[in-house]
């Protein structure tokens, strides 16, 4: 019996009625938005998501990766952001 391995170019797409979201789920929907296996539309009506919290979890995927995908993570990289200084400014 042989294995087949997966790769990005065949996402498995979770079940429709998806209740609760996982980073591997999210990351499976970004996967199979990149390769085209799904459009924006159809990802949007078939999971009942909004194209802003698609975007936010390609946002999320890009910056971090999987595990920026988590809940609880976006909150502490929001906040690392924030803390980033722009540049250097001096206050009198």
């Amino acid at each position: 019996m042989t294995q087949k391995c997966l790769t990005l170019a065949d996402p498995i797409l979770p079940a429709p009625d998806v209740k609760r979201w996982s980073p591997g789920r999210k990351a499976a929907i970004v996967a199979a938005l990149r390769t085209g296996a799904i459009s924006r539309d159809e990802a949007c009506a078939r999971y009942l998501i909004c194209d802003e919290e698609l975007a936010s979890w390609e946002r999320a995927f890009d910056q971090n990766g999987v595990p920026g995908l988590r809940t609880t993570r976006q909150q502490s990289y929001r906040y690392a952001q924030l803390l980033q200084p722009a540049g250097r400014v001096r206050y009198r």
